[in-house]
């Protein structure tokens, strides 16, 4: 998959908008603020093709993007406190609403900042992947903030705290300085191409 041929597709803001899976996915979740629009701008080597803002929360929508004929499915960021109850239920229904759909799920891309514990939503996130039995893998971000030991410590710490199995994929990245994200693609490629 060429990840230099991407582009923005369509953005919904309802589950019920959403279209039929028309080939394998690959989606991204996390909290707000975890980096999920860099990580997709670098993955695409783009520098904004996805939003990125300095207020988390901005992406209210979910969002396709058109990767050589794949679908990269951008979700809205969950947890944010500064957002309305009702926004959030809007948030968590059109999470839910994607996942709950029958669809071509070819991987769940989770991620999580490196820096540090998971949050009770992200222990939820990955415990729902888990009980659904998606295929998963999990990015660490922003790992730019960390020396490499304290990467390593901190990637064993979060392994254990989500209680992981063994075979989920555990990348460390940076969409700073592009650490992991060769591997993330590598791994979107394998799981496309099954």
């Amino acid at each position: 998959m060429n990840f230099h041929n991407a582009s923005f597709k369509a953005a919904y803001g309802t589950s019920e908008q959403l279209p039929a899976s028309t080939g394998p996915e690959v989606s991204f979740a996390g909290r707000s603020n975890v980096g999920k629009s860099s990580l997709l701008n670098k993955l695409m080597y783009r520098k904004g093709l996805a939003k990125v803002s300095s207020t988390p929360g901005k992406t209210a929508t979910i969002n396709f993007y058109d990767v050589d004929g794949h679908d990269l499915v951008d979700l809205p960021g969950y947890g944010y406190a500064k957002v309305s109850k009702a926004e959030k239920g809007r948030w968590s229904e059109l999470i839910e609403g994607y996942y709950n759909q029958d669809r071509d799920f070819a991987l769940v891309v989770s991620l999580i900042d490196i820096r540090h514990e998971p949050s009770a939503l992200d222990r939820n996130m990955v415990q729902f992947l888990m009980d659904a039995e998606l295929p998963f893998a999990i990015a660490l971000t922003k790992a730019d903030k960390l020396s490499k030991q304290q990467q390593m410590k901190q990637r064993a710490a979060i392994k254990k705290a989500l209680k992981l199995p063994g075979g989920v994929p555990m990348v460390v990245t940076s969409s700073e300085k592009g650490d992991g994200i060769d591997e993330l693609r590598a791994l979107i490629n394998r799981a496309i191409e099954r």
